[in-house]
């Protein structure tokens, strides 16, 4: 999914595509690290939501919305969301090739659903929340 957000909150940059991501998720960071080091020609702008100096206004997206599924934004401003993130940013550190076979039949709907699952049990896998009372839910509204 792909949408456009005014051109004031995304100024042209030379990255290709900038992921939004949670840095208090072991499993998120583990894969940030891994894309991190890999950015050789620095396309990648890792944008951390849970940082005390986010500020979701910049994006255009709740931070409960960016928490639900990972969200990318291109440098005209498109924003990308699920699957599609991930497929940009193995493009932008070269996995070309192998994130053509991503969009195949049947492999594209594995994932999008293995995301899906994923994204929906996150904070429950990786023991951050249990029940809905979920800490996590609760973000301070001064961020």
């Amino acid at each position: 999914m792909s949408r456009p957000v005014p051109a004031a909150s995304s100024p042209r940059s030379n990255f290709a595509i900038e992921v939004f991501f949670d840095g208090e998720c072991p499993l998120c960071m583990r894969e940030i690290r891994m894309l991190q080091r890999r950015d050789k020609h620095r396309k990648i702008k890792f944008t951390d939501i849970s940082s005390e100096h986010f500020d979701e206004d910049s994006v255009g997206i709740s931070w409960n919305n960016l928490m639900d599924r990972i969200h990318g934004r291109r440098p005209d401003g498109t924003i990308v969301e699920g699957i599609e993130v991930f497929r940009e940013l193995y493009s932008a550190i070269g996995f070309g090739p192998v994130v053509a076979l991503t969009r195949l039949p049947g492999i594209s709907q594995i994932l999008n659903l293995g995301y899906h699952l994923f994204a929906k049990n996150r904070l429950r896998i990786t023991g951050r929340c249990t029940d809905e009372t979920c800490p996590v839910h609760n973000r301070p509204q001064e961020r």
